[in-house]
Order: C-alpha cells, then structure tokens, then sequence
C-alpha cells in the first residue's frame, strides 16, 4: 500500500483520531526522563509527526518547552484546535525546521516509521544539542491477549496489510529504527484502557489503513466486528491492552543506558 498516501490520510480524519486515539502512561514519561538522562521540566523538546497533539500535551504537562513539527493541514489545524497555546511548524522528520543544535530532546510518538531514516537520523542529531536525544514510540497491540490477537489477525486480513508479530529482538529494532552506532537503548511500558464500544471502534478506523479503504471498506469491517465484540463485551466496555515499544537514541547517552536493553 502507498506509504505517502496513508502517510497524509489522517488530514481528513483528524478530529476522529483526536477524540478516539489512546494516550501514553506516565511511566512513558517516567522511562524518557530516565533513559534520556534529564528531566522534562525545562527542557527544549521538539515533537515531531506531533498530530493532534497527543504526545505533546503530556510533555508540555511535565514542564518541556514543547514545539510541534507537523506536516499535515487537517492535523495541524486540529492541534491548533487543541493546543492553541503551543507553537506548531509546518515540517517532518526528513527537513526538520529547525536550527542547528536547538533542542535537547527529539519525540517522535507514532510517526518514526513515516520517515526516511537515512535522512531523518542525520537531521535529528543536526539540531540536538550536546547530550540531547531521540526518543520514538509506538503504543502496540498487547498480541498476548487472545482476543486482541485475533482481532488484529482479522485487521490484517481485511486491510491486505502485514499481519501482526511478536516484538522483533533489541539488535532487529534498533537496526530498523536506523539508530545503528548510536548509544540506544529499548524500553518496553504495558498500560491499558478501558473504554466504550463505540470508542474502540473509531480508534480501529483512525488507523491510515482504514481511512485508505475508504467509507464503505471501513464500514463493512466496523459492522461485523461491532458484532463479534457485542457477543464478547455485553456492556459494551472494550479494555485495551497496550504496549509502548520506546527506543531512545543520541550520541550521548548515560553509562547504563549504552547497549540496547528492554523492561518489562
């Protein structure tokens, strides 16, 4: 499937994915802090990829000096909308608009992937400042839970596209995030939440591999999984297991953060 064009589908759907798209933990937060080597608070964070603003609103709750980086105009529009207080660039990972040696930590939440790493790697460490660092995260599918699993074996089917995996190995991950040769380190965070029917189906269909089948391919996956769930969930109360594959990169990391390690 065409990467730029699922890449730029979540412009027309971008209030759909502010409302219904899942946060991040705390103990997120906490492992950036800690792997990073520095606290939030004071920090200058650019958020890259920044969407609706999601990942950016708990940064700027833990006292960063936030700036958002997005491409897209449906998005940026909405974290406008959302955030209108915090300064959004109109940019991505490849071209970063921003100076040399500006910031101290790069995020990229959910948007690593929509990047060319051979460029996106040089262009992060252009603006970081001496011990700054990258930070990425995706919130995945807890696979452990069968009906999860199942659900998204179903996904997979339906939307022709990779069907779910295990979490590859620390050297796997860290070769493909293009973080070779760079101090990295690999963190794991489960969470959960629990959340109404109705929710958990607008996050399925806030997903670029939905959005790029269009109204009626959504609408007939939506409507039979609304019933196979309505037969699990009677109330109608769906808990979503995730877990939060982050992986923190830069020159210059703490000792004990050097080789690419996970937590549970």
């Amino acid at each position: 499937m065409d990467a730029p064009l699922r890449a730029h589908s979540f412009n027309a759907a971008a209030g759909q994915y502010a409302a219904n798209r899942p946060s991040y933990p705390p103990a997120l937060l906490d492992a950036v802090e800690e792997l990073a080597g520095r606290p939030l608070a004071g920090a200058r964070v650019a958020d890259v990829g920044a969407g609706t603003g999601i990942a950016t609103a708990l940064l700027r709750e833990r006292g960063a000096e936030v700036v958002a980086v997005e491409p897209g105009d449906g998005m940026a529009a909405r974290f406008r909308h959302e955030l209108p207080g915090v300064p959004v660039v109109r940019g991505d990972g490849n071209a970063l608009p921003l100076a040399d040696a500006s910031v101290d930590l790069l995020t990229y939440a959910q948007s690593w992937h929509w990047t060319d790493t051979a460029r996106s790697v040089p262009e992060a460490l252009r603006v970081l400042r001496p011990g700054g660092a990258i930070a990425v995260w995706w919130n995945t599918t807890a696979l452990d839970v069968p009906w999860l699993a199942a659900q998204h074996e179903r996904i997979a089917r339906h939307t022709g596209t990779e069907p779910p995996s295990r979490e590859p190995d620390d050297r796997r991950a860290v070769r493909g995030a293009g973080f070779e040769g760079l101090p990295c380190v690999r963190r794991h965070v489960r969470w959960s939440r629990t959340v109404p029917l109705d929710v958990h189906l607008a996050n399925i269909g806030s997903h670029s591999a939905f959005l790029v089948l269009g109204e009626a391919g959504a609408r007939e996956f939506l409507t039979a999984e609304r019933g196979r769930l309505r037969a699990l969930f009677p109330g109608e109360e769906i808990e979503e297991t995730y877990v939060v594959d982050l992986l923190v990169a830069g020159r210059r990391l703490p000792a004990a953060s050097s080789p690419a390690a996970t937590s549970p």
